[in-house]
């Protein structure tokens, strides 16, 4: 069984998180346990395993998550001056649910 932290905790609210942007179809949120001075989670509510996994019929869902990201992203580099998007797969994905890091500052760890 794969670990998804995204639906078991965040999206089920078992996990209190911090909001930064929702829409009806993808939440951005504080990092629970941040790896950056500014580190900003944002993912689809619809369960999609990775970025490799996305079908066609996702194309819409994944416009309004980058739409999401882009602005985040804006927002903080904006207030910060820069920021990291990243995305992780395979082996380097932790949680098997598709997800975006939106990073500023050095790292803390």
């Amino acid at each position: 069984m794969t670990s998804d932290f995204y639906c078991d905790e965040v999206l089920s609210r078992r996990t209190e998180v911090e909001k930064v942007m929702e829409t009806d179809n993808v939440l951005a949120y504080h990092h629970t346990r941040p790896f950056y001075p500014v580190h900003i989670v944002a993912i689809p509510k619809k369960h999609i395993p990775s970025l490799l996994t996305l079908e066609e019929e996702d194309d819409a869902l994944l416009l309004e998550l980058m739409g999401v990201i882009k602005k985040v992203a804006r927002d903080v580099t904006k207030e910060h001056g820069a920021c990291k998007v990243i995305t992780n797969m395979g082996d380097y994905q932790d949680s098997k649910h598709l997800h975006w890091h939106i990073v500023s500052g050095k790292a803390l760890r």
